[in-house]
């Protein structure tokens, strides 16, 4: 997924990052709003993420098996006083159910496309994708749920563990590892994904995601790295790209 972020201010931001590594090659682009910010504190955001998978000479692209999205320390994700879902709610479950049983705990939405290898060529699956607030292994986590509605009903629950690093350009870290899909002839392909959430909670309005624009005194925006993208395929490549994105301060 989840993947990825960005903003998109002047001519010192790119629009998004094409990344490569023999004839595998990533594309992973986003943006956030509003794109301008406080300086001194952090107030609430929208993201909005897409990636996609492909080969520059159209065979199936190898099974991606874990991603790690690392954000910048100046965007903060809280789930304080969130409401919260589980895998279990969600296993089985079409859109509708899903949400049905775990509304209070969603957090975003998009879409999502895959490729189902055959012997009469790629089979195309796509669906829509749904993120809710979550834990698993006893941590916190994005829950993402993948339902397929073309050509046939599937469901994927794939979650995103939360981290968090003491030191370094990036605070908060998203880890998702990819099980085998369809027998081992799946591969997710395209995800587009929004990504954003305001709350009451003991009186106070909280946000899912916020962030600060921290421009040195006197700028009036800053240009910084945003987030890092890892992809570790199932044939032992491994890809990484950094957007670069810049802000303005309000």
């Amino acid at each position: 997924m989840l993947l990825a972020l960005a903003a998109l201010l002047g001519a010192g931001a790119a629009r998004g990052e094409i990344a490569q590594k023999g004839d595998l090659r990533i594309s992973f682009d986003g943006g956030f709003t509003p794109r301008a910010l406080p300086r001194e504190r952090p107030a609430p955001i929208t993201v909005s993420v897409e990636g996609s998978i492909g080969t520059t000479d159209g065979s199936h692209p190898p099974a991606l098996r874990v991603l790690e999205v690392a954000l910048n320390r100046n965007g903060r994700l809280s789930t304080r006083g969130l409401p919260a879902c589980t895998s279990g709610l969600l296993q089985s479950t079409g859109s509708r159910e899903a949400l049905r049983r775990c509304k209070p705990a969603v957090v975003g939405s998009g879409e999502f496309h895959a490729a189902l290898e055959s012997t009469e060529g790629e089979v195309p699956v796509e669906g829509r994708l749904l993120a809710f607030n979550g834990r698993s292994g006893g941590r916190p986590a994005i829950l993402l749920h993948f339902a397929a509605t073309t050509p046939v009903q599937a469901t994927l629950v794939l979650p995103f563990a939360i981290s968090h690093r003491a030191k370094g350009q990036f605070g908060t870290v998203l880890t998702a590892r990819v099980p085998v899909l369809a027998g081992g002839v799946g591969s997710i392909t395209d995800v587009k994904l929004k990504v954003g959430r305001e709350y009451a909670y003991g009186g106070r309005r909280h946000s899912f995601i916020s962030a600060s624009c921290a421009a040195p005194s006197g700028f009036p925006g800053a240009v910084f790295p945003f987030a890092r993208g890892s992809f570790h395929f199932e044939d032992g490549r491994l890809i990484n790209t950094t957007l670069s994105r810049d802000c303005r301060v309000r």
